[in-house]
């Protein structure tokens, strides 16, 4: 709710700032006098004011020691401290007291007009720009739809789409937000036929230009910064999304220097596909060829159980010598504390110490099944909220805090994203059809609307390991996901607004990287 365009100006002196007064009156505020804290109490009893100027030093009750009695009748109002003094203590009361701003006497018309515009105009006047920028931008986004784009400029955009989505759901711009998620269905489509014309042949031309891909994570982003420094700590946050992961990282950066870059989930986007292919360095179909007892996809749960022995397989051929590997999965709030107790002793030592979160996921999926959980996450800006909330109390952070105390470089990331899905496809199966609602295995599989699902049967040529001569494979497109024609209200009703994975929407496949590195002194 905004704040009144109105002054309440507090000063022993009133009489000498007629001037001030009239300029600001002339600006469009309404200015009220008080000349001590009895009659400026009295006044702010009787009415609301935007914001109040406050002499410090005044007789007998101070500026500082009112504070606290104009905070007990409006809680919320900035309080902008003015005073003779430049005094390292006074600063430090003024921002101990919480005080919106500090100026120093004398002061000029155009100080005051500044300080109080930004109080009182600043967020309506940052969205008015931020709607400005994006009308603008949203033109030329709209006009690359059709274009033949090169892998770099798909994460340009997908990253750019991300950010907007974070500014827009922050400024609370729902007309805005509509014709963003407009744009962004438009793109996942464009998207869908990208990835199906180029998907096969990144795969099958190892030297073909191609973005970085799940494989790749150890080899490009981990073992660089190993070689350099001995050790690293790498953290996969399964499910963590583009925008969730800008409203983290702000927090990120009060403790490191944070660089970014992004790379592309394997197909599907699942935990078994994808973050295996992290830990491994391996394609499921190499995985399953190379270790056939560990890769067992009839039960998709025990996909993850190898992954430390993945990771320094991995590590082993990488560098031609067995690296230390200290790895921890964290599912719940007590894995987390007895993971903190043990990660001193794994930092100081060299190797790899590698913490799987699985908290987001668990968040996602959760979600579907539980009303409360439903309640507090129910579109995206509320999954990015809780998702902050959580990072702040988190195990992940403290992990973060101890590895910058003890000076060890960080690579972050996740091993995929999730779609908010809305729209239903309708599939016909037989009775083996794996039960995943972004994408599904099953033999003669067919999907209604083709648009909705890329249809895979070559599962070689995707990197998947083989299954019966006719197994096909659909990924689910745009925010769709698949249900039965037996099932199709029971679907609908349960998991239309679920938050899934396992298609082929740029949420799901474009990923951030992140090397933290510390601060030095």
């Amino acid at each position: 709710m905004a704040r009144p365009r109105s002054i309440l100006w507090i000063d022993d002196e009133i009489e000498t700032l007629d001037s001030q007064v009239l300029f600001l009156q002339q600006q469009g505020f309404a200015v009220e006098r008080a000349a001590n804290g009895d009659d400026a109490l009295a006044l702010l009893r009787r009415q609301p004011y935007g914001v109040v100027l406050l002499d410090e030093q005044m007789p007998g009750t101070r500026g500082l020691d009112l504070v606290p009695q104009l905070r007990a009748i409006d809680s919320s109002m900035p309080v902008v401290m003015i005073t003779k003094s430049e005094g390292q203590d006074t600063l430090r009361d003024a921002i101990g007291a919480e005080t919106a701003d500090y100026l120093i006497k004398p002061v000029s018309p155009r100080q005051v007009l500044s300080v109080v515009t930004r109080l009182l105009e600043g967020d309506r006047i940052r969205q008015q720009r931020l709607s400005r920028d994006f009308v603008g931008r949203f033109r030329e986004l709209e006009g690359r739809r059709g274009e033949h784009l090169a892998w770099r400029e798909w994460i340009e955009l997908v990253a750019e789409l991300a950010d907007w989505e974070v500014k827009l759901g922050a400024a609370d711009e729902p007309g805005l937000q509509e014709a963003l998620r407009t744009l962004q269905s438009s793109i996942r489509r464009d998207f869908a036929a990208f990835i199906a014309a180029n998907y096969p042949r990144w795969l099958a031309e190892r030297s073909a230009d191609r973005p970085p891909l799940s494989v790749d994570v150890v080899s490009e982003f981990l073992r660089p910064t190993l070689d350099a420094n001995g050790k690293v700590m790498l953290v996969v946050v399964d499910c963590l999304r583009l925008d969730q992961w800008a409203v983290i990282r702000p927090l990120v950066e009060r403790i490191f220097e944070v660089e970014v870059d992004h790379y592309f989930s394997i197909l599907p986007t699942a935990t078994p596909y994808s973050r295996n292919a992290i830990f491994s360095g391996l394609y499921p179909a190499e995985m399953a060829a190379r270790q056939p007892s560990w890769w067992n996809d009839s039960e998709e749960s025990s996909l993850n159980a190898h992954e430390a022995a993945l990771l320094t397989d991995q590590l082993r051929e990488l560098i031609g010598r067995d690296v230390p590997v200290h790895y921890e999965k964290m599912f719940s709030a007590a894995d987390g504390e007895a993971m903190l107790k043990r990660l001193p002793g794994h930092l100081s030592h060299g190797g790899v110490t590698a913490l799987v979160f699985n908290f987001i996921d668990q968040l996602t999926h959760g979600r579907t099944e539980n009303d409360a959980l439903f309640e507090v996450a129910r579109d995206t800006p509320a999954l990015r909220a809780l998702t902050r909330t959580w990072f702040e109390r988190s195990a992940l952070l403290e992990a973060l805090k101890e590895a910058e105390r003890r000076k060890v470089t960080v690579i972050l990331t996740t091993d995929h994203g999730s779609i908010h899905c809305h729209t239903p496809a309708t599939i016909h199966a037989r009775r083996d059809a794996t039960a995943n609602l972004r994408f599904k295995f099953g033999e003669d599989l067919r999907v209604d609307d083709p648009s909705a699902a890329i249809v895979v049967d070559d599962l070689r040529a995707w990197g998947l390991p083989p299954r019966t001569p006719s197994t096909r494979l659909l990924l689910a497109t745009d925010d769709c996901f698949f249900v039965y024609p037996t099932k199709l209200r029971e679907y609908q009703a349960r998991y239309r607004g679920a938050f899934l994975h396992g298609g082929v929407a740029p949420e799901e496949v474009v990923l951030p990287i992140a090397l933290l590195t510390p601060r030095r002194g």
